[in-house]
């Protein structure tokens, strides 16, 4: 996988700890996938769908969270036992953010409290981002739209298995 010189930057890090955390943890999955209940039958699982063709662990609410299982537990085991959480901005979620009470908002808090996370922006834009979440949106992050939701999930999935380089080095 290659990436433009500002996505490798971005990347380079996230990868650098993911591989640090494998090696410690092997057992944690590659990504947590953050996403508005409303998107959870359309564009998160299509995402969350190519992370896995790609290679990918991904902790995703809607194959994790078997029937009868506290919602809120599941989400804080999969926090913790995954490496890097990418969070699906959509007009769904920045509405969702709006609340307090939301429980996309409770996930975003915790992955903010990390260096270990990667926005997509999705039908949005990190403008529309930043009037909701100013501390996401100065994260630096992918747009689909700029490049497919397939290139997306490729260097998602790249950086969660610490490959690739910037293109041209």
């Amino acid at each position: 996988m290659s990436y433009s010189a500002i996505e490798w930057r971005t990347i380079e890090p996230l990868a650098q700890k993911a591989e640090m955390i494998a090696r410690t943890h092997p057992e944690r999955r590659d990504l947590f996938l953050c996403h508005a209940w409303d998107d959870r039958e359309h564009a998160a699982k299509e995402l969350c769908d190519l992370l896995i063709t790609n290679g990918a662990t991904v902790w995703f609410s809607e194959y994790d969270v078997g029937l009868g299982k506290s919602l809120l537990q599941e989400i804080d085991r999969g926090l913790a036992n995954s490496r890097i959480g990418i969070v699906l901005v959509t007009p769904a979620l920045l509405e969702g953010l709006k609340s307090t009470s939301g429980i996309a908002g409770k996930e975003l808090s915790a992955l903010l409290a990390t260096d270990r996370v990667i926005p997509i922006a999705h039908d949005t834009t990190f403008d529309a981002l930043r009037d909701i979440s100013p501390l996401l949106a100065a994260r630096s992050g992918l747009t689909i739209g700029d490049i497919s939701m397939a290139d997306a999930a490729k260097k998602v999935a790249g950086a969660a298995a610490a490959e690739g380089s910037a293109e041209g080095s």
